[in-house]
């Protein structure tokens, strides 16, 4: 990663075609609800606001598999917003091969988004047919596991320095009364802690041959049966967490009625909202202390084609803004992401953001699953996984088994 100094960033000119006699509101559609994410839309806000725009706030409560659906059915339906957040990946596509979302081409070409965003997957998952349809907004990644310095204080016992570790402590954390593992009620939640499993536990070369090259015998194997087990000692340890939302579960973490939690980097704004100081009163495992890749998944916002001249023209504003440098500086010191431009420097970012930003800097950089897997195939791993975490009859090995026949069927 090409780092400069962050003064420059902030310093930084907005080239935005800034026009008051254009501008207009855009209603801008998201999920971001929780303390920290508000706190980071609040950022993007402001910088669109600058332009003389309007940023009208469409949030959605509840998670991104509450407010797709949602989103999708709104641009379907001919009552499309300005812009609306999705993943990177493939949880768009169809919208795209419809014919109802902006082509960013000509936008991406002007702010030479293929020279400054980093890692180019970023824009190859905004890429269909050799045209950009949306604006990466930050990279989030999964492999991360979030330790409560007081919990381990209270119990006695030595902070771990990886996944073993912690799971070996589950049993002293429980005797002084404390949930182990914190894993909220959503599906995503689940699913996210086990695809986060088999990359930290498994490596690099295990995570590739599931999800990219979808290997049947790999997937049956030995090597994902150890997995599997992994995961039912996750399953035991998160046993009477009882919340729904993800940052509920961070919550227990932050006020030490939980050790731990496996969790994206967004859970690092929670924190910071808490006035939680990283490497004093929570620690973080990039890898889950073990193999330190991280997926670069994330946001982007897409923009669907309106009939407004003058907020189709605003739509390419807001994505010149989301991905200026100045913007990006902001939003994520916030947000608790990292950047998706190779060339600032957060030089005020807390020690585990860091740690991120150096394993990035390394190239130890993976796809998300969302970029290798469809909707559908994603949507039946989340089944799975809450069905497994819910209910103790299921086995590991019917687990590794159903697991097995989705992969099959996986595009």
């Amino acid at each position: 990663m090409i780092i400069r100094c962050i003064a420059a960033a902030l310093a930084a000119t907005v080239a935005l075609p800034i026009g008051m006699a254009s501008a207009t509101d855009l209603e801008v559609t998201h999920w971001w609800t929780s303390g920290g994410e508000a706190a980071a839309v609040a950022e993007l806000a402001k910088a669109f606001d600058a332009t003389g725009n309007h940023w009208v706030d469409g949030a959605i409560a509840g998670s991104g598999g509450t407010a797709r659906p949602i989103m999708i059915s709104r641009i379907t339906g001919g009552d499309p917003m300005g812009a609306t957040q999705f993943n990177h990946g493939r949880q768009a596509q169809e919208l795209v091969e419809a014919g109802l979302m902006r082509d960013l081409t000509d936008v991406a070409t002007k702010g030479h988004w293929k020279d400054v965003i980093k890692p180019a997957s970023l824009l190859d998952s905004c890429t269909i047919d050799g045209k950009i349809y949306c604006a990466p907004v930050n990279i989030h990644s999964w492999q991360w596991l979030w330790l409560s310095d007081a919990a381990f204080k209270k119990a006695g016992v030595a902070m771990p320095k990886n996944w073993n570790e912690f799971v070996a402590a589950g049993p002293a954390l429980q005797k002084a009364g404390i949930q182990p593992l914190a894993v909220g009620g959503q599906p995503w939640q689940t699913t996210g802690l086990v695809d986060t499993l088999i990359i930290s536990l498994g490596g690099k070369d295990l995570y590739m041959k599931v999800f990219k090259d979808k290997d049947a015998k790999t997937i049956s194997g030995p090597e994902m049966t150890k997995i599997f087990q992994a995961v039912d000692d996750a399953r035991k340890l998160a046993k009477g967490t009882n919340v729904q939302d993800w940052n509920q579960a961070t919550n227990m973490v932050i006020t030490g009625k939980a050790a731990g939690q496996v969790m994206g980097d967004w859970a690092q704004g929670e924190f910071q909202l808490a006035g939680q100081v990283a490497g004093k009163d929570y620690s973080c495992l990039p890898g889950l202390g073990l193999n330190e890749y991280l997926t670069a998944g994330g946001d982007a916002f897409y923009f669907p084609k309106l009939k407004d001249d003058a907020k189709s023209k605003a739509q390419d504003v807001l994505a010149e803004t989301i991905v200026d440098p100045k913007t990006q500086v902001a939003f994520n010191l916030k947000k608790g992401s990292l950047p998706i431009r190779g060339d600032v420097d957060l030089a005020s970012a807390n020690d585990c953001m860091k740690k991120g930003l150096a394993i990035l800097g390394k190239g130890n950089v993976l796809q998300s699953t969302d970029q290798l897997l469809s909707a559908d195939t994603q949507k039946q791993k989340e089944d799975l996984f809450s069905q497994f975490f819910a209910n103790p009859s299921i086995s590991a090995a019917d687990a590794q088994k159903r697991f097995a026949d989705i992969m099959a069927d996986a595009d």
